[in-house]
């Protein structure tokens, strides 16, 4: 099980309390209050766990985040399981 998966911003809702990212050609909602202070904008990186973005990261620290999943065999995992994130609609 992961801990943590890198995604990309795609867009955020009115309100900026949710944004969509993609993971792996999955794409959902995540809740991004957690990073209020950091300014987020689209093709931003987050760690998403649980449905929530966790932290901001660089688009290096992603992709090595992915070889890492990747070489551990979890990369499918990751994208399993962030299929199964739902808050409310669904992009």
């Amino acid at each position: 099980m992961c801990l943590a998966i890198p995604g990309q911003i795609k867009s955020f809702d009115e309100e900026r309390h949710y944004a969509t990212v993609e993971v792996a050609g999955v794409r959902r909602r995540v809740n991004v209050d957690l990073l209020r202070e950091h300014a987020l904008e689209t093709d931003d990186w987050v760690l998403i766990h649980v449905g929530f973005a966790m932290s901001k990261i660089s688009a290096e620290q992603a992709e090595e985040q992915m070889q890492l999943l990747t070489m551990l065999g979890e990369a499918e995992e990751a994208a399993r399981e962030v299929r199964g994130y739902t808050f409310g609609d669904e992009p």
